[in-house]
């Protein structure tokens, strides 16, 4: 393999390329063609997309007019993307091969899950570059839907210019007068009457609901056409929903610690009587769930790479700030405080240990799939965030009242990933399942094991002529007097 350049650096020693700092542990897993992509899609970040971030913001406007501007460097961008042939590749090995039909983009996916998520920590770098290379939320999670459930008709219609980059797409679940972390309270109603699916209620956080390219919502709701005998989470069904459909009205845009994510934005949408053809149903009535850990498995993977990709963002400005030779507190240089050095050495600490947890759900996943490696995935979904949002935060610390402000990207990276804490179930929901999981699986073999111990250790305490004495009604191990 011809090795890709240094990436140039301001002074002091070049960083290697991404293909050559892949941790030790996922290299046997990681083909050469997927390394030639890491180092293109790392150029590609750190040389135009993260310039390009402030001219995104700056083209993005001001007031009501951001939500119909749409900055033009992200076109100039996506066009880039695809001459680097660095377009669509969230899209999984084991799906892709099926779609050639339907992607005349040229993209370049087919890669593993563990090949995309390290590509996934170079594209969280950067606030453009996801979207640049038509690998953003949602769409990457109802392109995977579509290409895995939907009929040949429904990827014709809507998969093909998805991954064109033709179209975006929203996602519809969150209920506003429900605790939607547990899936079965989704209520928002889908009957069918003859050849038409009835949808009535509301749905928040619905992303992407404020951008005019967003042509088609994927809408999961209580399904009327399931018996009501059947409980759990056998009730909700997902359907394709285009998003000019008569009696769907978007109310209001919904902010993120003041960040509304113009143009693409999260919005309040009711249904009134809305009606779609049955045949927008998606894989079957009442299978919801089932497509919804289907998609949520890899999802949760790439949420988590992006989120080690902003950590490592904030580490940078963080050694950064530390060696401004303007900031002089107390008389030394703030790399000369020791506590900050200590945030340096956790924040490398936490990132590496975080980046291994989530590699190895992304080997079990390619390994069996999402439904095998539901212990590794809810690890790395419950560590991850909460790890990316300390270092954001000792970084800002450093900064100042520089940090909370506009002046890095601090302050809106850490509004951001706060709601993954939230987004795709709670962190005490995966704790409480992960928790229980542990626990009903170990019980006998953690009893067995330590009786057994017990057990030896008694046979011991006899060979080696050992008295067990009580003590406050409980047993304690006492030993015979040594010879001398």
């Amino acid at each position: 393999m011809s090795q890709a350049p240094p990436l140039p650096t301001a002074g002091g020693k070049p960083k290697k390329p991404a293909s050559q700092r892949i941790p030790i542990i996922a290299e046997p897993f990681v083909s050469e063609r997927a390394r030639k992509t890491l180092d293109i899609v790392e150029k590609f970040v750190e040389e135009e997309c993260i310039p390009a971030d402030p001219i995104y913001a700056q083209q993005l406007g001001h007031g009501d007019e951001r939500w119909e501007s749409h900055p033009f460097i992200i076109d100039e961008l996506k066009k880039r993307a695809r001459e680097l042939g660095i377009w669509n590749m969230f899209l999984p090995k084991n799906h892709y091969s099926n779609l050639a039909e339907y992607d005349s983009s040229g993209g370049a996916g087919g890669f593993t899950n563990l090949e995309y998520g390290l590509m996934a920590e170079l594209l969280g770098r950067s606030r453009t570059a996801s979207e640049a290379t038509n690998c953003a939320a949602p769409d990457t999670g109802n392109m995977e839907v579509i290409a895995r459930y939907g009929t040949h008709e429904q990827k014709a219609k809507w998969l093909r210019p998805l991954l064109n980059g033709d179209i975006r797409s929203g996602f519809l679940m969150t209920e506003p007068d429900k605790a939607s972390s547990d899936g079965r309270n989704i209520s928002l109603s889908i009957k069918q009457e003859g050849d038409s699916l009835i949808l009535n209620g509301s749905k928040w956080w619905s992303s992407g609901a404020g951008d005019d390219r967003c042509k088609i919502f994927i809408v999961m709701g209580k399904d009327a056409n399931v018996r009501e005998g059947e409980a759990g989470y056998g009730r909700q069904s997902m359907v394709l929903v285009p998003a000019d459909t008569p009696g769907l009205v978007v109310h209001r845009m919904l902010s993120v610690y003041g960040y509304d994510d113009a143009p693409h934005g999260h919005g309040h949408i009711t249904f009134a009587n809305v009606r779609v053809p049955a045949s927008n149903l998606l894989l079957g009535h009442g299978r919801g769930n089932e497509i919804m850990q289907g998609r949520l498995g890899p999802g949760r993977i790439h949420h988590a790479m992006r989120s080690i990709g902003a950590a490592e963002v904030a580490v940078e400005w963080l050694i950064a700030r530390l060696n401004d030779e303007r900031k002089i507190p107390f008389g030394k240089p703030l790399r000369e405080h020791g506590v900050l050095l200590e945030w340096v050495a956790r924040s490398r600490l936490e990132i590496d240990a975080a980046r291994l947890i989530v590699l190895n759900a992304s080997i079990k996943i390619d390994s069996s799939d999402a439904k095998g490696a539901l212990v590794e995935i809810a690890e790395a979904k419950i560590l991850v965030p909460q790890m990316a949002l300390d270092v954001i935060d000792r970084a800002v610390q450093a900064h100042g009242a520089m940090g909370v402000c506009q002046d890095t990207p601090l302050a809106s990276s850490w509004a951001h990933i706060r709601t993954l804490r939230i987004a795709d179930g709670p962190d005490e929901v995966h704790l409480n399942q992960l928790g229980r999981r542990e626990t009903r699986a170990r019980a006998q073999e953690c009893i067995g094991r330590i009786e057994e111990w017990k057990a030896r250790t008694a046979d011991l305490m006899k060979k080696y002529g050992i008295e067990e004495k009580q003590l406050g009604g409980s047993k304690v191990q006492g030993f015979a007097k040594a010879k001398l």
